[in-house]
């Protein structure tokens, strides 16, 4: 009789297990996030066209006081499932119109046993054509501290990932390297997986508020499967997350896509962030600009006052008179104020003796030319937040509506991770106060970004790359070719980044050896291939006069109507197609490759059919080579339609760049 009952309780508990399973589609069908509260914890898997990705993972949060997602049952009714189809116009991007079409369940359990005084978890699933999502809720009053997210996703085999490590990586400034997940450190968010020939994935967050950011730590649980484990970045305290009232976390989003080019076309991660609180965008104005930016990178000016400052009234004014030569929207100089000389105390509120900044504005203006503010804090970000409300002012008052801000430093105000609770919330700040007085931002030495353009569209770009600047004094000689073929699928999903293409000359080596390795062209394609909606043209003025391949720059706009991707190989190559927004209809192409030359098929099929365009191509020489013969270009213009089909011809590290204007 034991036995029996003992066979009969063990059958009553299967059938409960599965009793409490939910299923959450994709719109298409596709993708199927399956739910279940297993042995009390919430449990989820995900499959693609019939096959598992993700095999049965758990989720929770570890609160100081107990434990979130042990012991659960369902609160309330049975969770059903949501649609939800619309459209939404962006301010800027790669492209106009966002449609943002899920199917959303929400999961509301509560604790039977647990020393929390959290006893209830929401955690809302939802699953779009191109990924899925989920994100926490701790409903409750009274502060809340998150010590851990029990957070797993567990991949059901090992595959390639390319990845930056989160432990050495100082602003996120790193060559992301290919390897097998299960062999690999934690690692910064996104993280690129080539799960099969036909199953690319992308692990990130998205709408990071009052949070912790998110890092990845791969484990093997001794089954074949790859588990990720969520690892949040603390405050000095150990701290993740401190939480008053309702807490939400970001989403934790999965991008998934049968090539690495649909990984490209994604706009999940936008999708996830809150619509537009700027009621009036018509403020923000995308653009290319000029910088006193190169030349001190090359040791040719400083920062600080001197002999060789860059950021002189004489010298700034030379390059507004360039912008407005060649059609640049803006001329930022850094070092214009005071607090880059020893002992110097910093402030945003004054300019250097030898800068007039409001003359400089003043004669801007009269050129159809704005003078790009910057404030580089040194970490302290706690001195930003005392002037920038002023400075903010100050600035609007003189026409300044665009700011790049910085925080180089290890720790903000020398005791917490730009990328902690602290440096979020610090961030939010400054984009909040800087949209009050109609100011842009590109935030250099960021937290990683997760979307937020598009609640806060004065976000306009941001660097949390290993940049354009590494070629011009790095110890290792500079970015590898592969590196920014390997950016559009790492980095570049997070958002705009502020790599700073187009350099055009190659010499004068701080470090020898140690220069772009690239051809001009390959630095063309560039100006495409990496997005920015504030794209700076990086060069001193002086290597641009005269020469033809500025023409491509001067033409090419920064904010898109439509992206395609016709080429890509992570790491490898990547071709990318931009339309301009408006009437004009021009399309873009950028093209680049590796250290490997190769020719590439172009199919024009993304022009209007029936249309005649003037094709405009700035290609690699014959013998062009990034180690021989950077220099050696071709331009060459010809008739095509949507029938025809190009062959690129890239060079070592080299490239392609196309404009295709219709002809009327």
């Amino acid at each position: 009789m034991k036995l029996r009952l003992l066979l009969l309780s063990a059958m009553l508990g299967i059938a409960v297990a599965h009793a409490h399973a939910w299923t959450v589609t994709s719109p298409g069908g596709a993708i199927s996030v399956d739910f279940t509260i297993t042995g009390g914890k919430p449990t989820y898997s995900v499959a693609y066209r019939g096959r598992q990705v993700v095999s049965p993972s758990t989720l929770g949060m570890q609160l100081a006081d107990g434990t979130v997602g042990e012991n659960m049952t369902l609160e309330g009714a049975k969770p059903r499932v949501t649609s939800h189809d619309s459209h939404w116009v962006q301010p800027w991007g790669e492209d106009d119109t966002v449609r943002n079409h899920y199917n959303e369940m929400i999961v509301r359990m509560k604790s039977r046993k647990t020393t929390s005084s959290r006893k209830l978890l929401n955690i809302a699933v939802r699953v779009y054509d191109d990924g899925f999502a989920f994100r926490y809720e701790l409903p409750g009053n009274g502060n809340v501290e998150i010590i851990d997210e029990l957070t797993q996703m567990r991949l059901a085999h090992d595959a390639q990932a390319w990845s930056i490590p989160s432990n050495r990586t100082e602003y996120f400034e790193g060559i992301y390297e290919r390897g097998l997940l299960s062999a690999k450190d934690t690692v910064c968010t996104p993280l690129t997986i080539e799960y099969a020939p036909d199953v690319f994935l992308a692990v990130h967050e998205a709408n990071l508020t009052d949070y912790a950011s998110i890092n990845l730590t791969p484990r093997l649980p001794g089954d074949g499967t790859v588990s990720l484990l969520t690892a949040l970045t603390p405050w000095q305290s150990g701290v993740k997350v401190y939480g008053d009232g309702v807490v939400q976390s970001p989403w934790r989003m999965m991008i998934i896509a049968p090539t690495a080019g649909d990984l490209l076309l994604s706009r999940m991660m936008l999708n996830l962030n809150e619509p537009c609180r700027i009621a009036d965008t018509s403020w923000i104005e995308p653009g290319r600009y000029l910088g006193i930016w190169w030349s001190i990178h090359k040791k040719k000016n400083t920062w600080e006052m001197g002999p060789a400052h860059g950021a002189t009234t004489v010298n700034v004014k030379r390059y507004i008179d360039f912008a407005a030569r060649h059609g640049f929207a803006g001329v930022l100089a850094e070092g214009w104020n005071p607090g880059w000389g020893q002992g110097e105390t910093v402030t945003y509120l004054k300019a250097y003796p030898d800068f007039d900044i409001e003359g400089v504005c003043r004669y801007a203006r009269d050129r159809g030319v704005r003078f790009i503010g910057h404030m580089e804090s040194w970490g302290r970000a706690a001195l930003i937040e005392q002037e920038m409300d002023d400075a903010f002012s100050w600035y609007a008052g003189m026409g300044i509506n665009a700011v790049k801000t910085g925080y180089v430093g290890h720790l903000l105000d020398s005791k917490e991770l730009a990328k902690s609770q602290y440096g979020i919330r610090h961030y939010r700040r400054v984009i909040e106060c800087a949209a009050r007085h109609h100011i842009m931002i590109d935030n250099h030495e960021p937290a990683m970004p997760t979307g937020l353009q598009r609640t806060w569209p004065n976000l306009m770009t941001q660097e949390g790359v290993r940049g354009q600047e590494y070629n011009a004094w790095s110890a290792d000689g500079g970015n590898p070719p592969s590196h920014t073929v390997a950016l559009p699928f790492t980095r570049g999903l997070a958002g705009p980044m502020d790599f700073t293409p187009a350099i055009f000359n190659q010499g004068d080596d701080v470090v020898p050896g140690t220069h772009p390795h690239s051809t001009l062209a390959k630095q063309l394609g560039e100006f495409v291939v990496l997005y920015s909606p504030l794209q700076m043209a990086a060069d001193a003025i002086e290597n641009y006069e005269g020469q033809p391949a500025l023409t491509f720059i001067e033409s090419c706009p920064t904010t898109w109507s439509k992206t395609v991707v016709p080429h890509a190989a992570i790491g490898q190559y990547v071709t990318i197609a931009r339309k301009e927004r408006g009437d004009g209809g021009r399309w873009f192409v950028g093209s680049i490759t590796d250290e490997h030359a190769r020719k590439l098929s172009l199919p024009l099929k993304f022009l209007d059919a029936g249309v005649r365009y003037r094709a405009m191509i700035y290609a690699d020489a014959a013998d062009a080579d990034y180690e021989r013969n950077p220099y050696a270009m071709t331009i060459t213009q010809r008739e095509v339609t949507s029938a025809d089909v190009l062959t690129l011809t890239l060079a070592r590290s080299g490239g392609c760049a196309i404009r295709l204007e219709p002809l009327h």
